[in-house]
């Protein structure tokens, strides 16, 4: 009797503890921020994801990442909101490379010729700014904890537009994704698919890296959907349990880096990652 009341308390504690941490968090704004845009940023990351895996375009994933770096440069060297460049340059570069590689097989070397490309060009004009570009730098790491109610509102724009999109051609490309061949001679129109797909992969990504920025764009782009995919086959299934990898990690990194110290990058880095390990030994293909 007395070991259940023992235990009985120490849950009354621990819910209080927790509850009293959450309340704490979110007496902020900016962490109010922060979960909000992360929270969107995740179920989008955690989707588009999902496609990035199963057509083999991780490497566009960062690439795009580091085209828009320069674009983000390039808005702080004009003085306007490096999102926008970000935007803006990703899917330009998206675009650009969907159409020089038609296939999939062809576009590592377009992506990796564009890549290089766009890395000079973002150095270029870091070179040029002469203040403090710690908007520019903040996207090689993500600075989700600094993101605005503005930069909010325009995540959440962005991605309503990514998501009605993807929703509209989800099924085509799918079947593009799932065996291309057979999509080209049964005469889908597979250049068109793979423009709208790199165009969708080019905006999710540049609103991914407001949370763990360029160098760490695969946390939240492809290693959930890699964990979903080992999971389970059914593509309903894989997106639900990518865009919940990526909620959770992303909800605990925020959680934990109000009180310790670190990035919020760090934090999400690692907790897909260790996810990622367990489920590739307890699932081995």
């Amino acid at each position: 009797m007395e070991s259940r009341r023992n235990r009985a308390g120490m849950k009354t504690m621990i819910n209080i503890n927790l509850f009293s941490a959450l309340e704490s968090v979110f007496r902020y704004s900016f962490m109010q921020h922060a979960f909000e845009a992360g929270t969107v940023i995740a179920i989008v990351a955690g989707i588009i994801g999902y496609l990035v895996v199963l057509r083999r375009t991780s490497f566009a994933a960062h690439a795009y990442a580091e085209i828009g770096f320069a674009g983000a440069a390039g808005s702080v060297l004009l003085g306007i909101n490096p999102l926008i460049g970000l935007l803006s340059a990703s899917i330009i570069g998206g675009s650009a490379i969907a159409v020089l590689g038609r296939s999939a097989s062809q576009r590592d070397v377009e992506i990796g010729s564009v890549l290089a490309f766009a890395l000079g060009l973002g150095l270029l004009f870091i070179s040029l700014y002469t203040g403090y570009a710690t908007e520019a730098y903040s996207i090689l790491f993500g600075e989700i904890l600094g993101i605005s109610s503005g930069s909010v509102l325009l995540t959440l724009a962005v991605s309503l537009i990514i998501l009605a999109a993807a929703a509209v051609v989800y099924r085509p490309i799918l079947f593009d994704s799932l065996d291309e061949e057979v999509a080209e001679a049964k005469g889908m129109p597979t250049l068109l698919l793979g423009v709208i797909f790199m165009v969708l992969l080019a905006a999710a990504v540049s609103i991914a890296i407001q949370v763990v920025g360029v160098l760490l764009i695969f946390a939240l782009m492809v290693t959930p959907a890699a964990i979903a995919i080992r999971l389970t086959k059914k593509p309903v299934y894989a997106i639900a349990i990518s865009v919940l990898v990526a909620l959770l990690a992303t909800w605990i990194g925020l959680f934990i880096s109000f009180y310790e110290p670190y990035p919020v990058s760090f934090f999400i880095t690692s907790i897909v990652f260790a996810s990622y390990l367990f489920v590739r030994f307890v699932y081995p293909k």
